[in-house]
């Protein structure tokens, strides 16, 4: 070492040996006794082919074509389907938002089907479905089915026919029992009855929709042998593009290996230009909106699903989600959310299932605050949107949105502010304060606030339930206005005038606990001689802060005034309500003095 390096344990004082180090264990978990070797890992049942990936560095610019499936598949899944008047609110709904393709039923599965697409074809006739709106319908590979389906379109102007076929070889050897080779002749032979029945009607414009059923367990190389078969067979062009709707009809894998899976078809079908790829993710593994999203980036141009995720088992993939999740990227989504609490109403009418309060953008709590960390930072970027929308010149809701906490502005989907911060026992002092400020026009200062917190949090510590805004004016009239009107001390009754040298003076009568007198106090304001009559009636009084604003309240202007106040040595703030600037005030100062306990 040399003459001028520092040796670190030259001055160290001597010291134990240390224990033994044991290995920290990071992830001390420990074996579960669920049987989990029963099942097979997706690169057991599946071969995804490698390839040169392009979707992690895409970027969604645009929206997919959104169909919903919610009058089929999604009405398949509800313990009681939707007759026809709710069958008919939920189109109506869907159009109104909209949608350009609407799958609205199995019309070869049953009477309830099959008669609601001839009632759409009814309505169309008299002109009452918008012209760019196209009726998609379901058919299974059965010419009795398909020919019954081909009965139920006639006279829509517009049509897609989807057609579906089981593909996976768990389908083949355990469902149908039929080869490769026999399950694509089936699928091609009804191809070939659709054509032959849609050439049948030239006024019609009737187009064709292929899915393999459980594509994600399928083959990749036969499902292009299938599709690019029936994009052959129906002669498919860019002004007539056929649909491959690729459906991970049970979720098996990560949603990059649907990604990869559907970047594979993007590059691997003929005739793209003529192709429509399409995508109907399922939420087995939860993952259902990361596929549809990484299924878009990987070449998919077409998404179906339902509003708010409702299908079999955990559900199809949630077509609100996916289309606000743009919205919050600054991506037009295409449909009309604007009023989200009447689509939420209407869904959950139709399929007598609740939307969960924690539902992504349109559930009752998502854009509400209880914490107080939460609530400060919600409060002050409310602040800031509200002077920058000031600065440029834009209202509100035109100004670039950038409040923490709140991905959207809950007003883009029709929600008030009034639920955004709400306040129970976890809730801290700006959060009262903004409701306060936003509900009863009482804006307390900074200073006041943590007194005013802990009035709140020992109130909903005992009833453990959320104080309502009403419930929170009540607390703070309890706790200050009450006690500048009526205390310990109580002011009977005053009077303030000025002389000619400028002070002012104020008379009164107080009673303090069980005296009462008259006292007199001058100053060179009316609140300075107030405090110089409460010191001749002994109460040391000193202002240490004051403010004072106007309130709107029942069609006229209130004035609310803060005081904090040293009460013989007691800091206390009180507050003040009256049509009168000074009579709030003098209220304000009064408050203060009782709740330091003068006169108990």
């Amino acid at each position: 070492m040399s003459d001028t390096a520092y040796d670190i344990t030259a001055d160290a004082a001597p010291h134990a040996p240390r224990a033994p180090r044991v290995p920290y264990d990071w992830n001390p978990q420990r074996p579960s006794p669920m049987p989990h070797h029963r099942y097979r890992p997706y690169q057991d049942r599946v071969d995804v082919p490698a390839l040169e990936r392009s979707w992690p560095s895409a970027r969604i610019e645009r929206a997919p074509l959104w169909v919903p499936v919610d009058l089929r598949d999604g009405n398949q899944a509800l313990a009681e389907p939707m007759d026809t008047g709710r069958k008919r609110r939920f189109f109506e709904l869907l159009v109104s938002m909209g949608f350009k393709e609407i799958e609205v039923g199995y019309p070869s599965a049953g009477r309830a089907d099959f008669d609601f697409v001839r009632d759409l074809a009814a309505l169309s006739a008299r002109g009452e479905i918008p012209e760019d709106v196209t009726i998609v319908v379901f058919t299974p590979a059965k010419p009795d089915l398909i020919d019954r389906t081909f009965a139920a379109i006639e006279g829509l102007p517009r049509t897609v026919v989807h057609l579906y076929v089981p593909t996976s070889p768990v389908w083949r050897d355990v469902v149908l029992g039929r080869s490769r080779a026999e399950v694509r002749a089936v699928a091609e032979a009804a191809a070939a009855r659709m054509a032959r029945l849609a050439d049948a009607r030239p006024h019609a414009d009737i187009r064709f929709q292929f899915s393999p059923e459980t594509f994600n367990l399928t083959e990749p190389d036969y499902v292009v042998e299938l599709c690019d078969g029936l994009t052959e067979l129906w002669d498919a062009s860019p002004g007539r593009p056929v649909t491959h709707n690729l459906p991970a009809t049970v979720e098996i894998a990560t949603p990059n290996v649907y990604a990869d899976q559907i970047g594979y078809l993007h590059r691997s079908l003929a005739r793209r230009d003529s192709v429509i790829l399409s995508v109907h993710p399922h939420n087995d593994r939860g993952t259902g909106v990361a596929c549809a999203e990484l299924a878009v980036l990987a070449g998919a141009q077409r998404v179906e699903g339902c509003l708010f995720g409702n299908g079999e088992r955990t559900g199809n993939v949630d077509l609100v989600t996916l289309a606000l999740n743009l919205h919050a990227q600054g991506v037009d989504p295409m449909v009309d959310f604007s009023d989200i609490d009447a689509v939420r109403e209407t869904v959950e009418h139709c399929n007598r299932l609740p939307v969960h309060p924690r539902h992504p953008y349109a559930g009752d709590l998502v854009h509400t605050a209880f914490s107080g960390t939460h609530q400060d930072a919600i409060s002050k970027g409310f602040a800031q949107h509200a002077r920058r929308a000031a600065e440029l010149g834009v209202p509100e809701s035109q100004a670039p949105w950038g409040v923490p906490y709140l991905p959207i502005d809950p007003a883009d989907i029709g929600r008030s502010y009034e639920a955004v911060i709400r306040v129970n026992s976890q809730s801290g002092k700006g959060g009262m304060a903004y409701l306060l400020r936003t509900t009863h026009g009482l804006d307390l200062p900074e200073r006041m606030r943590p007194g005013f917190s802990r009035v709140v949090q020992d109130a909903t510590d005992d009833s453990g339930r959320e104080a309502t805004p009403k419930e929170l004016y009540e607390l703070f009239e309890t706790a200050y206005l009450v006690p500048g009107r009526d205390g310990g001390v109580r002011l009977d009754a005053w009077t303030t005038d000025r002389a000619p040298d400028g002070a002012h003076r104020f008379v009164c009568t107080l009673q303090v606990g069980d005296r009462a007198g008259d006292f007199e106090g001058a100053g060179n304001g009316p609140l300075s001689a107030f405090t110089e009559a409460l010191a001749a009636a002994g109460i040391t009084v000193d202002i240490l802060d004051y403010s004072e604003h106007a309130v709107e309240a029942g069609g006229g202007a209130e004035a609310v005034a803060y005081a904090e106040c040293r009460v013989d040595g007691v800091v206390c703030w009180g507050a003040g309500l009256d049509t009168s600037v000074l009579t709030a005030s003098v209220q304000a100062v009064l408050s203060a003095v009782n709740r330091a306990g003068v006169g108990r």
